[in-house]
């Protein structure tokens, strides 16, 4: 399934009879299982309908940090994100990508 990110926006936990979807590098990611952590009022809702490479990279919540915009960041903030992306793989399934 291929998303535009403001599709994504609509899988953000807002609506419960929807699924929550986080993305990073692209992909999406059902994080449903996780709401407690992605949904409304969870530490990490900030995330829930977006790309959230960049914050996951910086460990950041900053809400501009929440975005697919990969420049600048450092070789260490790559292994961050890199590790981020094998926590997601083994606990949650893909289920599609982001396309401009």
């Amino acid at each position: 399934m291929d998303l535009s990110p403001q599709q994504l926006l609509q899988f953000n936990g807002s609506d419960p009879s929807k699924p929550i979807y986080v993305a990073i590098n692209g992909r999406i990611y059902d994080v449903t299982a996780g709401k407690s952590f992605y949904g409304p009022g969870g530490a990490y809702a900030m995330f829930a309908g977006k790309d959230a490479s960049r914050a996951l990279a910086k460990m950041s919540k900053n809400e501009e940090d929440v975005c697919a915009n990969l420049d600048g960041l450092s070789e260490k903030e790559m292994g961050v994100l890199n590790d981020w992306v094998k926590k997601f793989e083994a606990k949650y399934p893909v289920v599609g990508r982001v396309v401009s």
